[in-house]
């Protein structure tokens, strides 16, 4: 409906259910239908076309009559912050994309930009913009766009008590975990020093007055070295800044490092993973094959068997509301409407499959996910052999520690008495500091042929785009004439919260009264 035909007063509904079901002839759409396939044993799950109708994608519309307006509005519940109902991560990751897309987005755009699931970043969009001040835009189309002013993380850090306390939250964390750390380090050399203390001790109190005087000379540096090694926990000793290896880990942090590992190389896949899927579906028009997905998801390497297999895909449709189409030469596309209409015209301009330039087209996309290998330590040689040192040195004490408490035949008092009561913690700390690592090593071993096998089936899925077959190129430049990146432009918006309803009645009745003057004149 052109501007000059809108009636004095506007009443915007939007609905958030389907559109009618509608077919198409021939049929572009068909739904999916997960059969085992009769060639292949029954486990594995393929993914086959029936011919028929597929449901349209959502998309909010905008119906227009005469009457009140009544505008999407953003909920406000008396001084509850929406926003401290979301997940963490959730709510990052969506300021993240509205940041970068300069505050004025479409759901689609923070879905493909942080990755999240489409209900995800319209939930997040409605909690930000109802907690900051934010409003809505809708296009003639019926698109929505969510608009938040440029302090809108101070507003809502200034709102938000969990915003406030969540940084003090993440800092004692991390000190609580360097702690841990530190500590488990610690009772090595305190461990040492204790077992070795108390065989000294008991060695001398069963000797003659002149042989114990002997024994205390003869073990003095004994007990000097393991002592020694406090100056490790010494922060600003000058000797503990040598010995720090490049990833600024000391002695006593590499033997937690040593028993346990450093954690997960791999922490946040998921999350990169779909923030690269969804990037990529955008920056293509919003259509694409599952040969382009396959890169990113964990996908066998591509056979004969595997070939007609992209049951793989429905988790992305899931994720981004996605849908199969059939082209006319009967290739199976996916669109995904969600992610082609924008409010940014970042990363806008054609696209086309130009084969061996494959990798300069997707602006900082990578061409395919790559998984990191577990290190077993990330301590240095040096350290590692020491720590291993001082693990069996700690472990071969305890073990005479045990046979001498074993010989005593009167009850023992003072520190023999002390360490008697420790001894099973003892046994168990001298026994798993190498159990846990030997544990660790193999399952390393095996965790990391999976991470090999996985990374190379995705390379190899990514090498067949950059020389394709003749069938693979025809079904990629299909995914590109069917692509459409609908580029939402503020002239295109017909109503917005920003304004009050009058306001804006008023200023449609004066662009066709100012418009009627020109037609006259």
């Amino acid at each position: 409906m052109p501007p000059m035909a809108v009636a004095a007063s506007l009443s915007l509904h939007l609905r958030l259910r389907p559109a009618p079901y509608a077919r198409r002839t021939p049929p572009r759409h068909a739904p999916f239908l997960i059969s085992p396939s009769p060639s292949t044993p029954p486990s594995p799950q393929h993914l086959r076309v029936a011919h028929g109708s597929f449901p349209r994608p959502w998309r909010p519309s905008v119906r227009a009559r005469a009457g009140t307006v009544e505008a999407p509005s953003l909920a406000r519940p008396g001084g509850a912050v929406e926003t401290d109902r979301l997940p963490s991560d959730v709510r990052d990751r969506a300021m993240d994309a509205v940041d970068h897309f300069g505050g004025r987005v479409t759901i689609g755009d923070v879905a493909s930009r942080a990755g999240l699931q489409v209900d995800q970043a319209e939930r997040a969009l409605q909690a930000l913009a109802a907690d900051t001040g934010g409003f809505l835009e809708v296009s003639g189309e019926g698109e929505v766009l969510y608009v938040f002013p440029k302090d809108y993380r101070a507003k809502l850090a200034g709102k938000s008590f969990r915003m406030r306390v969540e940084p003090l939250v993440n800092k004692a964390k991390e000190v609580g975990a360097y702690v841990v750390r530190v500590s488990f380090g610690t009772a090595l050399v305190a461990s040492i020093v204790l077992v070795y203390t108390t065989i000294i001790a008991i060695i001398s109190s069963s000797s003659d007055e002149d042989n114990r005087g002997r024994r205390r000379r003869s073990y003095g540096s004994t007990i000097f070295l393991p002592t020694d090694l406090f100056w490790y926990l010494d922060a600003g000793s000058s000797r503990r800044r040598r010995v720090e290896n490049e990833n600024g880990m000391n002695f006593i942090e590499s033997v937690f490092s040593f028993v346990f590992g450093d954690g997960d190389p791999n922490d946040g896949l998921e999350e990169r993973r779909w923030k690269m899927i969804g990037q990529y579906i955008s920056s293509n028009g919003g259509v694409v094959t599952a040969e382009e997905l396959a890169p990113y998801l964990d996908v066998p390497a591509p056979s004969e068997l595997s070939k007609d297999d992209e049951s793989f895909i429905l988790p992305v449709l899931l994720r981004f509301q996605g849908h199969p189409e059939v082209d006319e030469q009967g290739n199976i596309l996916y669109r995904f409407p969600s992610l082609q209409r924008t409010a940014s015209s970042k990363g806008g301009g054609s696209r086309e499959y130009v084969g061996t330039k494959w990798s300069a087209m997707f602006s900082g996309v990578e061409k395919f996910m790559e998984e990191k290998p577990w290190e077993f330590s990330k301590a240095n040689a040096s350290e590692r052999a020491m720590v291993a040192g001082l693990g069996g040195l700690n472990l071969f004490g305890v073990i005479i520690l045990g046979n001498l408490l074993k010989q005593m035949t009167v009850t023992p008092g003072g520190l023999i008495s002390f360490a008697a009561q420790l001894f099973p913690l003892l046994q168990i700390y001298a026994g798993s500091f190498f159990a846990i690592p030997l544990f660790r090593w193999f399952l390393l071993r095996k965790t990391n042929d999976d991470i090999s096998r996985r990374n190379k089936a995705r390379e190899e899925r990514a090498q067949e785009l950059v020389l394709p077959e003749p069938s693979l190129r025809r079904k990629l430049l299909s995914a590109r004439d069917m692509a459409q990146r609908k580029v939402i432009t503020p002239e295109e918006i017909v109503y917005t919260t920003e304004k009050d309803v009058l306001d804006q009645e008023y200023e449609v009745k004066e662009w066709e009264r100012r418009f009627k003057k020109l037609e006259s004149d």
